[in-house]
């Protein structure tokens, strides 16, 4: 796809090159989410191990495949009742804590390493994304945002109200904090309230219409709290976490009383490259459970033989169960911002107020931004590094490197400050697809998410922009604001540069039709690709297999609530709870180790 390079008309005024230095800065600061390496500190839980450590053979009563937002808080419940296997491909966040404070948030979005703690991809789109990879998933790289889904989203999943909500307090009592607002979030706030996002609903955790302040991971000293640290309520003799151990496939046999294939084991490989086997105890009820995100899930099926049989087939897979509901109804709700430079200076805040409108779209804000020299140089390489991983010819062109690295020569400024303000579209109603590049699971595989596809995703997109600029606008916002820089200016230069790669159009200037559409990004709350009632049944089960499920965000048809995480961890202590339930005859095995 061809980028729009920066103009030098844009460049006229030091008043247009600030802005253009702020807002390279900010965008790349709060939508990518690559974080820290990890040094060799003692883990904080004695069951948490380095692959290579593990025996070549295991033994446990549940398998789950992916330590991340949902495995984490499943697997802390299901050791209170069994023996439970963890394997987690990434590092762990206990390593080096001050690096995932809320102050380094910045700073740690820029790490491209192999032992990064989140991996980035290109959709077919041409937005730029990336998955985590990290013990505790994206809750140890996101904004931090907690907010419940919406009391319709848990009926229509077909959730018990109750137990979602006992799930729900569970997870708040460990890791959840009510935020400290500050100046930019409370301006935010009340332009919201300005314009007519109403009532004014407070501090809640609920999905209410109106404007609200919501939770946050982030507690009064800016040290994050993740999902991992649910695994705090995990039974310590009855779990073992493994870091660094890479599912290469669930591993299946032939169950003559039921008819079909059953998983009984999966190969994993550790990084010095040694493989292990862990299989399931033959002692009472066991399972293998899925939890390796809304990429990964898909992705480790089909590689195990789950999918599409022609597709399978083409990369030399073995079909285990012809499955062409695997990687469909992959979908990521569309972001599109504008970047506020500000004349006086503003607090560090990610996510802390959202405006939930009745017409189908989310606002939300974030503001300051911590600048380094070693942040600024390593961030002339982004997009060409993942350009490159994207398996196509590199779409990067010299002409945008060179507006890049223009820009970068002064991120260092220290008068570059402000915020952003953007809108997130609910649902969302376009989908795609995800397929294998290679059969290597170490490999991101081609993923189409086709926003705006549906026109009624455009429209939400065009109503909350209309918000977006009309707060700018509001007099509770005008202390952040320069004067001589109206709204159309924002924009402008907002579409003269590289945030993603999609093709630019001159009427983006003034269609926000075309605005949305040309300056699309990812706020990482992508789902999809093992979706319940296609390829899960209502007890996330696979259908047409045994001794499987899956158990994460590629199970949802919609992102619940406004940000999504923490329905993910709930759904972990959820269903924990209620495979517990299920079968009381499971006798506590510990693993053979």
């Amino acid at each position: 796809m061809e980028i729009i390079q920066a103009s030098n008309e844009g460049r006229q005024t030091s008043m247009g090159l600030v802005y253009e230095q702020f807002i390279w800065a900010f965008l790349v600061g709060c939508t990518f989410i690559s974080v820290l390496s990890h040094p060799d500190e003692a883990p904080k839980y004695t069951f948490l191990k380095e692959a290579t450590s593990a025996p070549q053979i295991l033994t446990y009563d549940y398998i789950v495949i992916g330590g991340g937002t949902c495995g984490c808080p499943l697997a802390a419940t299901l050791s209170q009742g069994a023996g439970v296997l963890v394997l987690e491909r990434g590092g762990s966040p206990y390593t080096n804590p001050e690096r995932i404070n809320i102050k380094n948030f910045g700073n740690s979005l820029v790490d491209i390493s192999p032992s990064s703690f989140s991996q980035p991809f290109i959709s077919r789109d041409g937005v730029l994304n990336s998955r985590a990879r990290v013990l505790g998933g994206g809750s140890v790289v996101n904004a931090g945002f907690y907010s419940r889904a919406s009391s319709t989203y848990i009926r229509d999943s077909g959730w018990n109200e109750t137990l979602a909500e006992d799930s729900y307090i569970w997870v708040e009592k460990k890791v959840v904090f009510e935020p400290l607002l500050m100046q930019w979030q409370s301006a935010v706030r009340d332009g919201l309230l300005e314009v007519g996002v109403l009532p004014n609903n407070g501090f809640t955790f609920d999905h209410l219409y109106g404007t609200k302040v919501g939770g946050t991971i982030f507690d009064k000293e800016g040290n994050r709290y993740t999902a991992a640290d649910l695994l705090e309520y995990a039974d310590p003799k009855r779990i073992s976490v493994y870091l660094h151990a890479t599912v290469q496939k669930i591993l299946f046999k032939y169950n003559t009383e039921k008819r079909r294939q059953q998983a009984y084991g999966v190969i994993f490989k550790d990084a010095l490259g040694v493989m292990h086997r862990a299989y399931l105890s033959t002692q009472g009820k066991s399972e293998i459970i899925l939890s390796a995100g809304a990429i990964g899930s898909p992705q480790l099926l089909m590689l195990s033989g789950i999918g599409p049989a022609n597709h399978l087939q083409a990369h030399g897979i073995k079909v285990v169960l012809d499955q062409p509901f695997v990687g469909q109804g992959m979908a990521d709700n569309p972001l599109n911002v504008l970047v506020v430079p500000s004349p006086v200076p503003v607090e560090v805040s990610l996510v802390q107020t959202v405006g939930i409108t009745k017409f189908g779209s989310f606002i939300e804000a974030a503001s300051g931004l911590s600048l380094g020299h070693s942040w600024s140089e390593r961030l002339q390489g982004i997009f060409e590094f993942v350009s490159n991983q994207s398996g196509e010819p590199s779409t990067f062109p010299p002409e945008a490197k060179e507006s890049v690295a223009d820009t970068i020569r002064f991120l260092t400024n220290p008068t570059l400050k402000g915020g952003v303000i953007g809108e997130k579209v609910t649902g969302p109603r376009s989908t795609g697809h995800l397929e294998l590049i290679t059969t290597n699971p170490n490999d991101n595989p081609s993923v189409t998410f086709n926003y705006f596809k549906d026109p009624e995703d455009l429209k939400k997109c065009v109503e909350g922009m209309r918000i977006v600029i009309d707060v700018i606008n509001s007099k509770a916002f005008s202390k952040f604001r320069y004067h001589n820089m109206p709204v159309q200016a924002l924009i402008d230069l907002m579409l003269h540069l590289p945030v993603n790669l999609r093709p630019k159009h001159a009427n983006a200037a003034f269609s926000l039709e075309q605005y949305c559409i040309d300056t699309v990004l990812t706020i990482y709350h992508y789902h999809g690709g093992c979706q319940s009632g296609k390829v899960v049944d209502h007890n996330y089960k696979v259908i047409g297999v045994e001794a499987l499920r899956v158990i994460d965000g590629s199970t949802f048809h919609g992102s619940p609530g406004t940000n999504p995480q923490a329905t993910v961890m709930m759904l972990g202590r959820y269903m924990g709870e209620k495979i517990i339930k299920e079968d009381s005859s499971i006798g506590g095995s510990e693993g053979i180790n």
